[in-house]
């Protein structure tokens, strides 16, 4: 049997790609179908989040095992017809780290395969994909999107720093260089040769 899931990407617009993936075909199958209709990038880490009806995540799916005794499960152990055994049942799917693209996936209906197709298959698309992953805002529903470099982020400014001191005063009293010895006694000779000449 094929598995027809929509997924959508969790954006202000309503962009979303039907994608046929047969039930004996795993997540990690999926995984490449969702890639490839939404053209991402590179080989980002990634998770399937198996949900129930109200939203609850049942188990996380990762692309790789991070577990610390390394018998975690990943997408490549569970079935397409195991993460979604009847129609409506849900998933998010979670692709990179910085740049963080969630997508909403669904089964829509169970049908027959048809001989000689190549799946995981897209069937369908709706809406243009953007260039970047799009912000989310609690507005919207989604959830808001927090950085995980806040350091980049406009919070800290140094100009803002220096602008209410001006400039340096070039004679600061408050730093006395005699407290510590740090044996350099070498530059102290230079210094005086300088000072005689």
């Amino acid at each position: 049997m094929v598995y027809k899931i929509r997924v959508i990407l969790d954006a202000k617009e309503d962009i979303f790609r039907d994608i046929e993936v047969k039930g004996k075909q795993t997540l990690w199958n999926l995984h490449l179908g969702i890639k490839s209709a939404f053209s991402l990038q590179g080989d980002e880490l990634s998770t399937f989040n198996l949900l129930e009806d109200d939203g609850t995540i049942i188990k996380s799916v990762p692309l790789e095992d991070m577990s610390d005794d390394g018998d975690g499960e990943i997408m490549s152990d569970v079935y397409i017809d195991e993460a979604f055994e009847t129609k409506g049942n849900k998933a998010q799917f979670q692709y990179g780290f910085l740049d963080l693209w969630e997508f909403f996936c669904e089964l829509v209906e169970v049908i027959e395969e048809t001989k000689g197709v190549n799946y995981p298959i897209t069937v369908y698309r709706f809406g243009n994909v953007p260039l970047k992953a799009p912000a989310k805002s609690g507005s919207n529903g989604g959830s808001k999107k927090r950085s995980a470099m806040p350091l980049l982020e406009d919070d800290f400014s140094f100009d803002d720093d220096f602008a209410a001191t001006g400039n340096f005063e070039e004679d600061d009293n408050t730093f006395d260089d005699e407290e510590e010895d740090y044996n350099d006694d070498i530059f102290d000779e230079e210094d005086d040769n300088d000072d005689e000449k």
